[in-house]
């Protein structure tokens, strides 16, 4: 199809709705520019490593108390990289092999990923979670050569090292346990000097593995231009981070999020785009918990941050303010912006950003594979809490049927992106392939259109609702469910922090709806020890949260049973695993009736 016809054709799509006259015009001219030779690592450090106050320019905050804490420049952040590069060199790296990084946040990560893309080598994040197993299958397939691991990651590391034939070095972090070498004495004895690989910017840089609701993970191949592509996202949804009027050290930009820097949603999402910017991030690799993400933010004057709905869930219970003071004043917080994905906002912890955190939230949906694609930018269109906002500038997004169409307004489809953005160019966010898996490449795609599976209606002026996973949605007496707005439901009653929604099996109705919830610890703390008072406590509250849905949804989204547990199952990216509660149900209902 032309260009001119491609654009013919997204013109008529948007004038369809109508969008608000801030997103309408910033949308209709944006264009990305994008060169024909580009690197993550030259864009991230070098650029800034070579400025006049590289020597005072914070990239990397490494925090454990306010009073803890080291500063690292992006002097510093080069130099290392340029040592870790000439490291990996000897070592016998080449453009495109690929080199595991198991490591949290921290600063050697961050000069890790560096010192990878500007050797032309393409960086494996590996999280600090995984186990033998998953590091096994991600080493092996990838074909890794070599792996810098947390001295932690080291022993599930050298367990599998057998069964990866081609990784050949492994240098650890910290205690050097059952590393081949030590990351101290490698830099060591290397060079502060390195000249960047002038790669293009179609060239790989990043393997992320993705998993899938069957089947073994997918390696999502990551070019360096989808770091361009990504840039819109962020900055829309971080309130315009990095264009604040202040281009020296001294800026009033700080970014934190507790996203593992492992995944796309740390990567992509905080470390790479807060370097692009210049701007410092903070790295603490402890445990996540509401009081010391509080804390954090406060001693470290964070100011945009990307928080996952279940983090601010957590908030929300354990701080909802007290009298006369908002957690905000209570903190003395400087937010200027919080962006939130993985999960669907909704407005109960909507309403506690801006009420209680002095933020309207932006909400933001992306994969690894096209990342950072829809979302609000409350400084420039108003956000409607519980909407996942609209294509960010540039990017063409719509909702289509399984023939590839697009729906009409409230008819819930399939969230997908074009291949040519809103001026008819290739939409530079898009990820090459699956690693070494065609088919699941091409069967991502309808035509142009690449499909996210995540099922959404769009409102008339261009909002997208989110209705959940294609795999999350089901029936019940012959109605369509989504479990989203039920668990934001069941969420706004004080005694619940988190809440999972999936079918039960039923032989008469197909299946009912039943939930899976958290109570908050202040509501079990006085019958922790007591299993009759639990008891009572779950009878009277199963009562309560079905009337509370009933009373705010319609009568058969209500759940039929509710489920106390402990903890939900997540993945390490704050998704609820909502699969993992529907086949423990279908196993009941199969074992019930064997």
């Amino acid at each position: 199809m032309p260009v001119s016809q491609r654009r013919d054709k997204t013109s008529k799509t948007q004038s369809a709705v109508g969008l608000p006259p801030g997103y309408a015009a910033l949308h209709g001219s944006f264009g990305w520019q994008v060169p024909q030779h580009f690197n993550m690592a030259q864009a991230c450090s070098q650029r800034w490593a070579e400025q006049s106050d590289a020597i005072k320019r914070v990239a990397v905050r490494a925090y454990s108390t306010g009073a803890e804490s080291t500063f690292h420049t992006y002097l510093e952040l080069q130099a290392q990289a340029n040592r870790l590069s000439n490291a990996l060199r000897v070592l016998g790296v080449q453009r495109g092999d690929r080199v595991g990084i198991v490591l949290p946040q921290r600063f050697e990560t961050a000069v890790a990923y560096m010192a990878v893309l500007q050797l032309g080598a393409v960086a494996m994040p590996l999280s600090m979670l995984f186990g033998p197993e998953a590091l096994q299958f991600r080493l092996h397939d990838s074909e890794a050569v070599v792996a810098i691991c947390d001295a932690t990651s080291l022993e599930a590391l050298a367990s599998v090292r057998d069964d990866c034939p081609l990784l050949r070095t492994v240098i650890g972090v910290g205690a050097s346990g059952q590393a081949d070498l030590h990351w101290t004495t490698v830099l060591a004895q290397e060079s502060a000097q390195f000249t960047l690989v002038n790669t293009l910017a179609e060239e790989p840089a990043v393997l992320i593995y993705t998993s899938g609701t069957t089947g073994n993970p997918k390696g999502a191949l990551i070019p360096h231009r989808a770091l361009i592509g990504n840039l819109s996202g962020f900055v829309a949804s971080q309130n315009w981070f990095g264009f604040d009027g202040k281009k020296n050290a001294n800026s009033k930009a700080v970014f934190w999020s507790p996203a593992d820097w492992a995944w796309t949603g740390g990567l992509m999402d905080a470390l790479l785009p807060t370097l692009y910017f210049g701007r410092p991030i903070v790295a603490y690799s402890g445990r996540f918990s509401p009081q010391t993400a509080l804390e954090l933010m406060r001693d470290c004057g964070v100011t945009h941050t990307f928080l996952f709905p279940t983090a601010l869930k957590a908030m929300m219970k354990a701080y909802p303010g007290v009298k006369g003071k908002t957690v905000r004043q209570q903190f003395k917080l400087k937010l200027d912006a919080i962006m939130s994905a993985g999960e669907a906002v909704g407005d109960a912890v909507f309403g506690y950003c801006e009420r209680q955190l002095g933020v309207t939230p932006n909400e933001m949906f992306g994969q690894t594979e096209m990342n950072y694609i829809v979302g609000n930018s409350n400084r420039h269109w108003p956000a409607k809490g519980g909407s996942m906002g609209m294509g960010y500038p540039g990017h063409r997004v719509a909702v289509i049927d399984d023939a590839g169409n697009e729906c009409e307004v409230g008819v819930p489809g399939d969230v997908a992106l074009h291949r040519f953005d809103v001026n008819g160019q290739p939409d530079p966010i898009f990820f090459l392939g699956y690693w070494k898996n065609p088919a699941a490449t091409a069967a991502k795609f309808t035509g142009d259109w690449c499909r996210t599976g995540d099922l959404a209606v769009r409102d008339a002026e261009g909002y997208l609702w989110y209705q959940g996973r294609s795999d999350d949605v089901f029936k019940a007496a012959g109605y369509r469910i989504g479990p989203g707005e039920i668990e934001n439901c069941l969420v706004k009653h004080p005694a619940v922090i988190n809440a999972a929604v999936v079918p039960k099996p039923d032989a008469e109705r197909g299946a009912l709806v039943k939930a899976y919830v958290v109570i908050a610890p202040d509501f079990i703390a006085a019958c922790a020890d007591d299993a009759w008072a639990r008891g009572q406590l779950h009878a009277k509250l199963t009562v309560e949260l079905q009337a509370h849905v009933k009373g705010q949804l319609a009568p058969y989204e209500y759940p039929k049973e509710i489920e106390f547990v402990d903890a939900l199952p997540m993945t390490t990216t704050g998704k609820v695993q909502r699969r993992v509660l529907r086949l423990q149900e279908e196993a009941r209902y199969a074992a019930a009736r064997a």
